[in-house]
């Protein structure tokens, strides 16, 4: 077998100063939260079409030999859930205030996690990696997952690839990549500069679909970033479907929803994901649904009115902030600025009744 050589760990990312606003309802955690805040590796050393993982058979490296040879901390490599917060209700979360983790281990890299919101229904964070970054998998860091996900790129242009098919989809900023349960996949900072994702997942971990499922799962013990049966077989008009569907601007469902443009992303039984576009002066009706939403701005600014029991919260988003709204809260959004505001939304899991 091939053992993989991992260099040395570049510095960690700093984190941005100062939190704007107020969080008006208590928020909870779980106590697993990681302290330290490393940037993902570089690269590792490997094949560029296939690499291998040790799984611990008779004749291979044991994989604590291997975090051993390549520098890493045996603690470190040990699988621990990720922080988990919660909310008893409307709350906004600032990129500041979001809760930080550092993802991975040497062997499957380690991924610096902004974590937003983790509810019993939906997941939403932001992850990033410095240029050249990556992650793939270990035995401790699996990554296949009991959920449907889309992910959004926010900055830089991400290379994905499912590891056990070989499919390789570019991602651009402003455009997703959107795959369901039990999909291998690695992501990888492609271009000169950094890569910032947000990731909407569900069934939550809470659920027990993340990390615990993973773990459950057969090894990949060879990883493939190239599809060799197309070969002398690809013609454009019949391309095949993958397990990883990129979506660009051309492919939003629009519907004038609540008065306002949404455009659908992927809507399953377990998560509906889209864009909404509020422009100046526009005032999107009250409305609901029967599962939790978080929003992600990403242009603008958009105040958001909630009403839970016999509260009334109205909070200022700018970009990079998070609202959650749990599920059966009505809520509207307005815009007073003079240009339009765009966010990115999760619902899960049912976005109408």
């Amino acid at each position: 077998m091939t053992v993989l050589a991992v260099p040395r760990l570049a510095q960690r990312p700093q984190r941005a100063d100062g939190v704007r606003g107020r969080v008006f309802l208590r928020r909870r955690l779980t106590p697993d939260v990681l302290e330290r805040g490393q940037a993902a590796p570089e690269p590792l050393c490997h094949q560029d079409r296939r690499s291998t993982i040790s799984s611990g058979r008779p004749g291979e490296v044991p994989d604590a030999e291997v975090t051993a040879a390549a520098g890493g901390s045996l603690a470190g490599a040990v699988y621990r859930p990720s922080p988990r917060p919660t909310f008893d209700g409307p709350t906004r979360i600032t990129r500041a205030g979001a809760t930080r983790h550092i993802w991975g281990d040497p062997l499957s890299g380690e991924v610096a996690d902004w974590i937003y919101v983790s509810s019993g229904l939906i997941h939403a964070l932001v992850f990033e990696l410095p240029a050249h970054g990556s992650f793939r998998h270990s035995p401790e860091h699996r990554t296949v997952f009991a959920a449907d996900e889309l992910l959004h790129v926010l900055e830089g242009i991400m290379a994905i690839a499912n590891p056990e098919t070989g499919e390789v989809q570019r991602v651009r900023a402003g455009e997703s990549v959107f795959f369901r349960r039990d999909t291998w996949h690695h992501a990888f900072a492609h271009g000169h500069g950094p890569l910032r994702v947000l990731e909407l997942f569900a069934p939550p971990p809470a659920t027990g679909s993340s990390g615990a499922y993973a773990r459950s799962r057969p090894l990949l013990a060879e990883s493939r970033y190239a599809d060799d049966s197309l070969l002398g077989a690809l013609a454009p008009a019949a391309r095949r479907a993958g397990t990883l569907h990129h979506l660009g601007q051309d492919d939003i469902v629009w519907r004038r929803d609540q008065e306002v443009l949404v455009g659908l992303l992927a809507s399953t039984e377990h998560l509906t994901a889209g864009v909404v576009e509020i422009d100046a002066g526009q005032t999107a009706t009250v409305h609901s649904h029967p599962g939790d939403e978080v929003l992600y701005l990403t242009e603008g600014l958009l105040t958001v009115r909630a009403w839970q029991s016999e509260q009334v919260s109205v909070f200022e988003l700018e970009p990079h902030d998070v609202c959650y709204l749990p599920a059966g809260c009505p809520h509207e959004f307005r815009n007073y600025a003079q240009s339009t505001a765009r966010a990115i939304f999760g619902v899960a899991p049912a976005y109408r009744q």
